[in-house]
């Protein structure tokens, strides 16, 4: 495969150095250059993630740089780009590479969906670059799969509606972030964090840390007869749930009244049912099962999956929203199962009887297939004992699953039987296999044993009963509960309330334009749950996520149209709508930029009733540090002047930070802008001196971090605190709360 044009190279340009590399062996080009690869008139190079993002407010106009209301809302038509400091040297030789004179043509690489689309013309529209390109679009990397990608480029232009689409959801988040997160925290004196996406998120687990606050258990009983044979579990229709008696007391009683009476079979009804085979996976099913399944969290199912994809060549795309194949997959399916490890090959029976796929609309259906097909394993020979331990049990998850959606249903007979003993009925339940279809293949090769006792006892088959067939009770159990409340949010329940968000809309209409368009995409889910536990607004316990008292009070002083799920499907239907050219990108960003200014008028305009205790301002540990502090001897809080400078893992703050003080040093603060960490001898050398001079630059310890405003006035916590100027150049660096943040 050459790729030499008409007057010099092809540059193909990859998201990332590993998969560029992979690209770059498929098409000979074997030589090392300056940041890429050359051969066999290609060049390929690669970005390292994103090289280039929107400007800073205070980098768009320097009036921007103190947070007030007087500069708010701000909303420029056009957001410009800027390169980014960390990655500016590998953008320079992109840049280089795309202008070119010797480069003829270039070929988007980079991952095929809105993100990577988004990564590559931000690039491209940065660096001025006007050359036409094509677009690499792959759902698999292995040799084979970039290789038909090759044969089969189409144009860039084909994906303008996908680059629109990106583009206005990353002006529409920074619109509403800088905007909300600087009207509420102007407001409320504490920095906060407001986005698009995760205050949605966000207020799906307060509603469920209230549903669970508010929860008022209620005692019941229940009462099992024994029948010999079989046995029924007390019932009344004019209950619900009609098997919960108000008390024991009752229970007890109505266990005496039947007590070695005769009861008679007053109904037994048979019908056969099929357990369809479950559906293949999409990103968010397959986190979601593995949370359930393997205890992982959303974010690390996502980058095992992206490993065992552009590491290891084992799974296909995972960023997918879609859980079905194209007919034209059959051959490869057929293929893959035939590769896959000896351990599963005994499955392949059912999934190919006589040779042949078993296929249903239910796994193969073009229409439901959208810019990607479902995750399924490549058709490429692995070696799972090779693979990491968090890699083999992914593996293993998503090649039992290719196997079980091809097979047969689960078909069983499902008998329900009325026994009346006096004026007391009881109901037994009970099911006879036909065939065990996909339930042959387990989801896990060992599965958990916890509850599959009682799952076998809930579907032990009932002796052959008919109507008036007797029994006498042998004995009768009553069993004392309570009822207990909703359960907390797990990363999968999360995960399937942000998927389906919205479709509870009491409006019908809008309810299905929400089918498929919840909170977020697939690829972003996992970064919203991270980022809330980041800004500790949630916290995780095991396996189980909770609202903190700061994201509860967040929920409590927005407006419900930014925390609403509904708002937030709206935009994402409309930014689909923007992909497939059906809605217009100036139309959205108009309703985006109306909202954000409707949001700093709310802000400024609610009464501050709620407060946010200063210490929940440093809570949000990720790494385990500890956050006990140790004092710093000698040196009393600038800003109070009552309490002692204290030290911890990540800052230096005072003592009184309980009763409000908010003076707080950010040990990297400066670091990003090339300025020292910030050690005990530095802060003792600021404190004293407000000024410290060395031979690579100058440390200030500005007046904000000195006269700290309360919270209603003008002047934010967040304002800035220290600055770090590079010897020679003009203007300074910013302490780490000068990074305002928006959801990315």
């Amino acid at each position: 495969m050459s790729g030499q044009g008409e007057g010099g190279q092809v540059l193909v340009v990859a998201e990332k150095p590993s998969v560029g590399r992979d690209i770059a062996r498929v098409l000979g080009a074997t030589s090392r250059g300056d940041g890429c690869l050359q051969g066999n008139g290609y060049t390929v190079t690669w970005a390292v993630g994103h090289l280039v993002t929107l400007k800073e407010p205070d980098e768009i106009d320097s009036r921007y740089k103190k947070w007030s209301y007087d500069t708010l809302p701000i909303l420029p038509e056009d957001i410009p780009l800027k390169v980014i400091r960390q990655s500016a040297a590998q953008y320079r030789i992109v840049s280089r590479l795309m202008n070119s004179a010797d480069t003829a043509r270039i070929i988007c690489a980079t991952d095929a969906g809105r993100e990577g689309e988004l990564i590559f013309r931000y690039i491209y529209t940065q660096c001025g670059c006007t050359k036409p390109f094509d677009r690499l679009w792959i759902s698999s990397m292995t040799d084979e799969a970039i290789s038909e990608g090759f044969r089969s480029l189409r144009s860039g232009a084909d994906y303008d509606g996908l680059y629109h689409s990106a583009r206005c959801r990353s002006e529409a988040d920074w619109l509403v972030g800088m905007n909300a997160s600087r009207a509420f925290t102007l407001r409320y004196g504490a920095l906060l964090s407001v986005g698009r996406v995760q205050t949605p998120t966000l207020a799906i687990l307060v509603r469920r840390r209230r549903e669970i606050e508010n929860f008022k258990p209620e005692n019941y009983a229940t009462l099992t007869a024994d029948f010999g044979d079989y046995r029924g579990i007390w019932f009344s229709e004019k209950l619900d749930p009609d098997t919960h008696l108000k008390d024991k007391e009752t229970a007890q009683a109505i266990a005496q009244q039947v007590k070695g009476k005769t009861g008679t079979v007053t109904k037994v009804e048979t019908q056969r049912r099929r357990d369809l085979p479950p559906q293949l996976y999409d990103l968010t099913s397959l986190q979601r099962d593995a949370n359930r399944l393997l205890g992982f969290t959303a974010s690390r199912t996502l980058k095992v999956a992206q490993s065992l994809y552009e590491k290891r060549k084992a799974l296909t795309y995972p960023r997918t929203d879609s859980r079905y194949l194209p007919p034209d997959m059959i051959p490869r399916v057929v293929q893959t199962m035939k590769l896959l490890p000896g351990e599963y090959q005994p499955y392949l029976g059912g999934a190919l009887p006589e040779g042949k796929l078993r296929v249903t609309r239910r796994t193969v259906d073009a229409g439901k297939v959208t810019d990607h097909h479902a995750i399924i394993p490549t058709a490429k020979r692995v070696d799972p004992s090779s693979f990491d331990a968090d890699e083999r049990q992914l593996y293993d998850l998503v090649a039992r699953r290719l196997l079980a959606a091809f097979y047969p249903p689960c078909e069983y007979d499902a008998t329900r039987v009325v026994t009346a003993v006096g004026e007391h009925t009881f109901r037994s339940t009970g099911r006879t296999v036909i065939q065990n279809g996909w339930r042959d293949v387990p989801p896990l090769k060992n599965p958990p044993k916890t509850s599959r006792k009682k799952e076998e006892e809930d579907e032990a088959p009932l002796p052959d009963l008919h109507e008036g067939d007797t029994r006498t009770v042998r004995s009768a159990q009553v069993k004392e509960d309570k009822t207990k409340p909703p359960a907390p949010m797990t990363d999968a329940s999360l995960l399937l309330a942000m998927e389906n968000a919205g479709r509870e809309s009491d409006d019908e209409e809008i309810a299905r334009q929400m089918k498929g368009n919840g909170i977020g995409t697939p690829a972003t889910r996992a970064a919203i749950i991270e980022r809330l536990l980041q800004v500790g607004y949630a916290e995780r316990h095991g396996k189980t996520l909770t609202a903190t008292d700061k994201g509860v009070r967040l929920i409590d002083v927005v407006p419900e149209q930014l925390s609403s799920a509904e708002t937030t499907g709206r935009w994402e239907l409309a930014l689909d709508r923007i992909t497939d050219g059906s809605q217009d990108a100036a139309r959205f960003m108009d309703s985006i930029r109306k909202f954000a200014a409707y949001l700093v008028e709310n802000a400024k305009n609610s009464a501050p009733q709620v407060t946010f205790p200063a210490e929940e301002r440093r809570k949000g540990k990720r790494s385990g540090a500890s956050s006990a502090g140790k004092e710093v001897e000698g040196c009393l809080c600038p800003v109070c002047g009552e309490g002692r400078v204290m030290e911890n893992t990540r800052s230096f703050y005072c003592s009184r930070y309980r009763e409000g003080c908010a003076f707080t040093l950010w040990k990297d603060g400066l670091t990003r802008g090339g300025g020292p960490a910030l050690t005990e001898k530095l802060v003792r050398l600021l404190l004293e001196k407000k000024q410290v001079r060395g031979s690579t630059g100058t440390l200030t310890l500005g007046e904000s971090a000195l006269a700290f405003i309360p919270a209603g006035q003008d002047t934010p916590s967040a304002q800035r605190p220290l600055t770090w100027q590079k010897t020679g150049e003009k203007q300074p660096a910013g302490g780490k709360k000068t990074r305002k943040k928006t959801e990315s």
